[in-house]
């Protein structure tokens, strides 16, 4: 081996360049042949085309036969009705009697939310009511007993906080005069051992020590709870009220605890103000004197001011309608309370459960995509429908009343049928083109539909039935080349062979062709053609010949 390798090696500067180039001159003349060859094959079909298998063109009959004119289109399967249940409210969910899958009736309730926080606004505005109508009443007596009481007199004993009118305001009755706070008297709520409590009685004697300062004062009891309450640790207590003389450093923010002979409290507590009374105005007109100002002591029936002399009818007048306003308060509290119970408002079927009970619902976090966008969906399955959009130059042809064949995608071989119900005239225009929405009511009830497997949400490819003709020479609708003046492709001399077989396309001949109606696949001829006539269709690869050598 090794010796023959280096016998080549010695050889190698032997070869002849001459040779070599002689083998590459035969290459370049093959491929100079090859060249001309594909030229003249590329020419041929420029004048005029070359033969051809029939496989280039599909031939088809001119037959008579049953036409189906049809619009067809696309569309989504939906329910007869959906309720997307939604709340105006927040809060927990008390009860949510339903569950996925369970047919609803209309007006069954489907979620009770807490409505404590409404329930208390309108026991506020009965109260309002009932302040209101009082003051009318007492207006009204006062106008038949032909008196008047303009005088403005303190409510409390305390400090003026604040004033909210100067002498000269037109004042109406209800209007906030002044706030007085009794800040000499404090109030101490503490708990006290239930056992103990009990044992306590109003007028009692009472140590109080304050929080921070260690400060003892002296006060008497003058509420105790009549309950008990849960305190620290799981222990029963009741809260004791003890009155005590604000020695002048506390405050509603102090805190201190309390002891009841040898018994003390429980907890501490926080002070209040012996007393927080605002002073309403009970009439209406100009005040004309009102001898008030922040920072003043005042003592409780003390004459601060005087309303000037009005007809009273005015303010009786002024009553009523702060009456009104306090009904209608109450009546917009009351209709709140209706948000806070969700019905249906259809028969159907529960498809989505997404709140339960014990549940918080917030509506102002609430997505519009979400899980959890809608508290429940519930669908009317009685009967299902789905639109089509169907182009202008269509919907012509369209009616209430024509049947409907549909597939869906989902359900391979199977057919269902249906009936236009309405065509919408409000129609959707888009790149110049306008569609209009048709609603097919699909044959059948919801239930049954769902058990062959059509469901809502499916996708259907459907076809109206427009027309039904009968005995019509027609041929397939792609063997007519559409042009200024629509035409197809019939043998001309040559271009078949003695079987019948297509050999020639190039001579082929166009025929013009008059047409009338068509389905998706066939087309009426009115002239041009006779019964029996054989038309070819091109295939894919003549057509892009044929577009390429036109």
């Amino acid at each position: 081996m090794a010796k023959q390798t280096n016998a080549s090696a010695k050889e190698a500067p032997q070869f002849q360049a001459p040779k070599k180039k002689k083998k590459w001159l035969k290459r370049i003349i093959a491929l100079t042949v090859i060249v001309a060859l594909l030229a003249l094959f590329l020419t041929q079909c420029m004048k005029g085309g070359v033969q051809t298998a029939s496989g280039s063109y599909l031939p088809a009959t001119a037959a008579v036969q049953d036409l189906t004119v049809a619009v067809t289109g696309p569309g989504t399967v939906k329910p007869n009705d959906t309720y997307r249940a939604t709340a105006l409210v927040k809060g927990e969910v008390l009860s949510a009697p339903f569950e996925e899958g369970q047919e609803i009736h209309k007006d069954d309730t489907l979620f009770v939310i807490d409505a404590s926080d409404v329930e208390t606004a309108i026991q506020q505005a009965q109260l309002s009511v009932q302040s209101a109508q009082l003051n009318y009443d007492s207006l009204v007596r006062t106008r038949n007993d032909n008196t008047q009481d303009r005088q403005v007199k303190a409510n409390a004993s305390g400090v003026v906080t604040k004033v909210y009118v100067d002498p000269g305001d037109t004042v109406a009755a209800g209007t906030p005069i002044a706030d007085i706070l009794d800040r000499d008297n404090m109030k101490l709520k503490v708990p006290f051992h239930s056992v103990n409590a009990t044992a306590f009685y109003v007028g009692q004697s009472a140590t109080v020590t304050v929080s921070g300062t260690a400060e003892t004062l002296y006060g008497t009891i003058t509420e105790i709870a009549a309950t008990d309450s849960v305190g620290a640790g799981g222990t029963l207590v009741r809260n004791v009220t003890i009155a005590v003389q604000n020695p002048g450093a506390l405050s509603n923010t102090s805190m201190g605890s309390a002891m009841v002979g040898e018994v003390s409290s429980s907890a501490s507590g926080t002070f209040q103000y012996g007393e927080s009374k605002q002073l309403i105005a009970k009439y209406s007109g100009e005040l004309q004197t009102l001898d008030l100002n922040e920072g003043d002591k005042v003592y409780d029936g003390q004459l601060l001011g005087e309303f000037k002399e009005t007809k009273m009818q005015d303010q009786i007048d002024a009553a009523a309608i702060q009456l009104q306003n306090a009904r209608l308060s109450l009546q917009n509290a009351k209709d709140r309370l209706e948000d806070y119970t969700i019905t249906s408002p259809i028969d159907g079927t529960v498809i989505e459960k997404n709140y339960k009970a014990g549940d918080n619902i917030d509506p102002s976090t609430a997505t519009a995509t979400g899980a959890n966008a809608f508290l429940a969906v519930i669908y009317d399955m009685s009967r299902l429908t789905f639109d089509i959009n169907v182009s202008e130059m269509d919907v012509v042809r369209v009616e209430v009343g024509q049947k409907v064949t549909f597939t869906a995608d989902a359900l391979d071989g199977q057919e269902f049928t249906g009936v236009v119900e309405k065509v919408n005239i409000n129609g959707t225009t888009q790149n110049g083109n306008t569609s209009y929405p048709v609603t097919v009511v699909v044959d059948g009830s919801g239930s049954d539909l769902a058990a062959q497997g059509l469901l809502p949400g499916m996708s259907v490819s459907a076809s109206i039935i427009v027309e039904e003709i009968a005995d019509v020479l027609a041929i397939p609708v792609d063997a007519v080349q559409r042009s200024e003046t629509p035409y197809v492709f019939v043998a001309g001399e040559g271009a078949m062979d003695d079987k019948g077989n297509l050999v020639d396309f190039t001579k082929l001949e166009q025929r013009t062709v008059e047409l009338g109606r068509n389905s998706d696949e066939f087309i009426e001829i009115l002239s041009g053609l006779e019964e029996g006539e054989t038309v070819f269709i091109p295939n894919a690869a003549s057509s892009i010949m044929s577009q390429m050598f036109m």
